[in-house]
Parts: structure tokens; sequence; C-alpha cells
């Protein structure tokens, strides 16, 4: 089997630019190596639009004819929505009894949204809590990878904690040092030492390097010690980390090469700032926008010479132009060889030739939404399956499965 890999998206309606080009077009190389788990997170659209409740229908089927219009294929990927698994809702309840409030008061992105929406009525238990509920949607579907831009990896880290404390609380069976002690007198005594060390300073600092050093004595013990089992090797494992047996598995952030595309406003591409260019727009559109676009404030007149570094364009130019369009630009704007109407036209093309197949497809799924309703149903219950297995180990670990 593929390793598995997990992402979602908040339902904001129809997608942009930078959608497809910040996460889409990675999904889409992702659904050939892996397999892929994508949702619509409804539920954490309502942490911050909670009294939004009309428009939540629209926006998540919206956002998947995106998804599918952008090459998203139903038979390589899982595309479900996360309202319709209680699962998730289920699994968050149980990891917010053991999971600590400094926890969630750390994460970066928790201070950092409250600045940016001022103007809505964050001091909610909801609102707190989702980097938690985020890390139940990832754990319930044992996910082994979660494609994330850097500025996302604090809520991955949280993950792996809550993961690591659950199999800490729950992995042990009540002789769990017994057989830790037992197991380890298979192993050379030195080859003891040398574990222990590494299990201490993993324990004390989190060093990958002293986890990778007590891993490969386990390799090396299943390879050459006598009557050594997978049992073995899993529970000093679960030693190693300081957890007890995997019931939860610890995710990897995926670090994937990512656009980030500027708005019209040079700013970064979002529909709330109104500066989008979306994913759908029709041709007579994009170059209404592009045209629009802000340039480097210094040419102020078309004779005036230009820095391509300090116009968004450019960005853009970098996204979607070759080699000898970037040489083009960049001589034609430092010179003052060009105006900034010619700049800006292979990038109205550019978008327009990438954007003529997902209109195509879109139009397709637009004018038959069962069967976008078919896909998702589809999803769900594959998702579901999963979800319900994953439940039915974390009930019996934690003894609630009478």
């Amino acid at each position: 089997m593929r390793p598995r890999v997990l992402s979602g998206m908040r339902p904001t309606g129809s997608l942009h630019l930078g959608h497809y080009h910040g996460a889409l077009k990675n999904w889409v190389r992702l659904q050939d190596q892996y397999d892929c788990f994508f949702f619509v997170a409804d539920w954490h659209a309502l942490t911050t639009h909670y009294e939004e409740r009309d428009v939540i229908e629209k926006n998540v089927y919206e956002m998947v004819i995106d998804w599918l219009a952008a090459g998203l294929d139903p038979e390589k990927s899982t595309i479900f929505i996360q309202s319709r698994l209680p699962e998730h809702a289920e699994l968050f309840t149980l990891l917010a009894m053991g999971t600590p409030l400094g926890w969630l008061e750390r994460v970066p992105t928790y201070k950092d949204q409250i600045d940016k929406l001022k103007d809505r009525d964050l001091a909610t238990y909801g609102f707190l809590g989702y980097p938690l509920l985020q890390a139940a949607d990832i754990l319930i579907y044992k996910a082994s990878y979660v494609p994330v831009g850097e500025d996302q990896a604090s809520h991955v880290e949280l993950t792996r904690e809550c993961a690591r404390r659950f199999n800490s609380l729950y992995g042990r069976a009540p002789d769990f040092a017994e057989q830790v002690a037992a197991t380890l007198a298979k192993l050379s005594k030195d080859d003891q030492r040398y574990f222990e060390k590494q299990r201490k300073a993993f324990g004390e600092t989190g060093a990958a390097e002293a986890l990778a050093k007590g891993e490969g004595i386990l390799k090396k013990a299943a390879a050459q010690v006598e009557g050594w089992t997978a049992h073995d090797s899993e529970l000093l494992a679960g030693h190693l980390k300081g957890s007890g047996k995997s019931i939860l598995v610890e995710p990897q952030a995926l670090y994937t090469e990512n656009a980030r595309l500027p708005g019209l406003d040079g700013a970064k591409m979002s529909k709330s700032y109104g500066n989008a260019v979306l994913m759908r727009d029709d041709p007579d559109t994009v170059a209404k926008k592009i045209r629009g676009m802000v340039t480097d404030p210094a040419r102020v007149r078309r004779t005036d010479p230009g820095t391509p570094e300090k116009c968004p364009v450019w960005a853009l130019h970098k996204v979607y132009s070759d080699e000898a369009t970037q040489e083009w630009a960049c001589k034609g704007c430092t010179t003052a060889g060009i105006g900034c109407l010619e700049c800006k036209q292979p990038v109205i093309d550019a978008i327009v030739k990438e954007q003529q197949p997902w209109r195509e497809r879109a139009a397709a799924f637009t004018a038959n939404p069962k069967q976008v309703h078919w896909i998702v149903e589809m999803g769900t219950e594959r998702a579901r399956t999963v979800a319900r297995q994953t439940m039915k180990d974390v009930r019996e670990a934690m003894g609630i499965s009478y």
C-alpha cells in the first residue's frame, strides 16, 4: 500500500489562482504517488465564520468543482466532506481530554488570526481548539504525510505531539516496563547502553539524530538477533519515543514547492482582499483584472525605467512565462523599452490558456450537479470506513469500547 497523504481546505467558494499554485497543483501531482485523502473542512470554516450559515453549502460544492476542474481524480483520490463524518468530532473530543491548554495557545497562527480578524468575535472554544480538530482530521486517517508550507509546520508538530501523548497514555500495557526490560535483554550490553543513551537524548532534546540512531539499533536487531519479532521492534520503538504502542500515527510534514502569487494590488492574493483572479474567470475578466494590476511605482511615465523585482507582475512572469519571455520583460522594463501594458500581455495570454481546460471541465460538472454530489458521497463513504476503524482502535485503547 502507498503511504497516505491528507490535506483539506476551508470552503470559500470558487478558488483563485493562488489556491491552484499554492496547493491544488501539488495535490494533483501527489495523487499519482500516494493514497490521497482530500477533504472539505466545513467545520473549520465555522471556527471563524460561524454566523454565515447561508453560504456554506454553495461554497462547498463550488470549491469541489474547482478541485475536479484542476485535475483531482475521484478514482485516484478520496474526496469528502468533514462534517459528514462525526468520527472527526468524536476523536477531537477524546483528544481534548488529555491535551494541555498551553499547547493550543502557543500555536503561532492562533494569535496571528486574532490580530488579522479583529472584526470578528473569536473568543470561542471552537477557535482556540481548531488546531486540535485539525490534528483529529489527520490522525483519524493515520496519514503518513501532510503537505504544508513552512508557515503551517506548527500544526503538524502539534498533531505529532497529540499522537505521541495519546500513545503514551493509552498504548502502554500494564506490564509495559517488564516487557521493555525483557526485550532489551535480547540486545548485547553495548547495544542496550547505546539504545538507552539515544532514548534519553531524544526525550530531552527531541533531536531527530538521536531518534534515527535508536531506530538503527532496532533495525540491526531485526536482522541479527535470533528470535527477534516485529512486536519487539514496535515495543522498543514506543519506548524510544516515550510512547507506547502506536495506536495513532505521527505524521510527517511534506514540504513542497509552491508559488505564492501576488494579488492585483501586490498583496497576497485573497478574495477577501478583492484582489484575486479566479480559476474560472472568463478571458475578458482576466484581461481587465491583469491590465489594472499595480506595477513598479517608479514607472510613472512610459519612458521611466523600472525594477522588475519591485513589480507584482514580475512575480506572475516567474510562474507563467518561459525564460525567453522573462528576459524580454526584464530588459524591456529596466530600459523602458516596453510599457507596463505590453509587459502584462504575455501573462494574460498564459493565464487564459491555463484556465481553458479548467473552464471546460467545470462546465460539465456545473451542468450535472448530481455527479458532483455522487463523487463526494462515494468519497465520504470510503473515508468513513477508515475513520470507523481508527475510532474502534481508539475506544479499545481508552477502555470505552463496552
